[in-house]
């Protein structure tokens, strides 16, 4: 064998070697001794990551977000939020929620004082309304995108019209990617709608100048349920 022939050969091992790294640490995860690789705790380390990696996500294109451990605390959590619109122009007096039975059972564990509160309202009442509360089928966390499947849950118009939408998504559901999201979202049937949301509404039509607000929600709330 030339000396050529031998540096071509470890090269190609030392190359393939450097490639499998990532895998042997996986391995190393999975089978390991040590209580702290216990495939359970891993799972339970990603999951609070996914859900850190979403919340920096949803910051980044304009969201705000809670993280709520109990109902209680997400009740206190939309208690706080439309208290503070209500000091607003917004008003937050008129709102709008899916018809998703948990909605209405965390507004009623509040104390806000509204003028009113419909469910799922049609086309033509909808306009009228200043925050609409939905819950979310699945999130994305490299993007910070909820996924509202409307097979599940009618929460298209509620969360596409009114100037302030609040989203509450469980831990257990926010995915890395849109294709595990949209796996998990058609794990049963293919829904005929489905609406991806990614911060505010924004549009740049107008003289290529990003506008905030115009086709949809000016403001998005997303408040984590992370004690699923």
């Amino acid at each position: 064998m030339t000396n050529e022939a031998r540096q071509a050969i470890l090269s190609s091992i030392r190359s393939h070697l450097a490639t499998s790294v990532p895998y042997d640490k996986r391995e190393l995860s999975l089978h390991h001794a040590n209580p702290e690789n216990n495939p359970a705790i891993l799972s339970k380390q990603a999951s609070a990551s996914l859900v850190e990696t979403f919340k920096a996500n949803l910051i980044t294109v304009g969201a705000h977000c809670v993280i709520a451990q109990t109902d209680a605390d997400i009740a206190s959590a939309l208690t706080r939020i439309i208290s503070a619109l209500q000091k607003t122009p917004i008003r937050a007096q008129r709102i709008a929620i899916s018809d998703a039975p948990q909605i209405e059972h965390l507004l009623h564990q509040t104390d806000l004082e509204i003028e009113e509160l419909a469910i799922a309202p049609n086309a033509s009442d909808i306009f009228s309304f200043d925050v609409g509360i939905t819950s979310t089928q699945a999130a994305i966390a490299e993007t910070g995108t909820l996924v509202l499947d409307s097979t599940r849950e009618r929460h298209r118009l509620v969360s596409l019209v009114p100037p302030v939408h609040i989203a509450i998504v469980d831990a257990s559901k926010i995915y890395e990617t849109l294709g595990e999201a949209l796996a998990f979202i058609h794990k049963t049937e293919m829904s005929p709608a489905v609406t991806f949301v990614t911060g505010p509404s924004r549009t740049a039509d107008i003289e290529l100048t990003l506008t905030i607000g115009v086709h949809g929600p000016q403001e998005l709330y997303v408040i984590i349920n992370g004690s699923t």
